[in-house]
């Protein structure tokens, strides 16, 4: 029935975050070309609030952005696995580094701030949250300094930046 609220109180309204799911994402991820991958919460890229997995393999490259167009902050908590994750000056100079998976757990980065990060152990499930909707066209602003995804200068990127995990 065509505007009928979900009914809050079945099976399909939660998602359960476990082994298995882990297991199948992580197998998805460490096959792909990109070395990750996405598992969506949210039922749209129009909802308000983006709520996802980004499982992701150690030499995964996530080119440094940040998102200012429309400024949107993002939260990360690392569920499985190390990750190093930066924050830049404008000049593409570390400004933080930290490392998540231990303690502390995750980061709350706020809207504009340059950043990235590299998987330290041979895998890492990261919980992601961020304002939508999204659009491809304006989700994130990509860093001049820095080599873009594909780029043959991005493994170079990659490991320079693992190596300065422990600052």
């Amino acid at each position: 029935m065509a505007g009928r609220a979900p009914d809050f109180m079945s099976e399909s309204a939660i998602q359960l975050l476990d082994s298995a799911l882990f297991d199948t994402l992580v197998k998805r991820a460490l096959a792909s070309p990109r070395l990750r991958t996405n598992h969506n919460f949210h039922a749209s890229l129009d909802e308000d609030l983006h709520r996802f997995l980004n499982v992701m393999g150690r030499g995964t490259y996530v080119t440094p952005h940040r998102h200012v167009d429309p400024p949107k902050p993002e939260a990360f908590v690392v569920l499985a696995g190390e990750i190093a994750f930066f924050t830049f000056d404008d000049d593409g100079r570390i400004a933080t580094r930290h490392k998540l998976g231990r303690d502390p757990v995750g980061i709350d980065v706020a809207a504009g701030v340059w950043h990235s990060m590299a998987v330290l152990s041979p895998h890492a499930i990261c919980y992601e949250v961020k304002p939508g909707p999204y659009a491809a066209a304006n989700d994130k602003t990509f860093a001049p300094w820095a080599p873009r995804e594909g780029d043959p200068r991005a493994a170079e990127y990659l490991e320079w930046l693992t190596s300065q995990a422990e600052g």
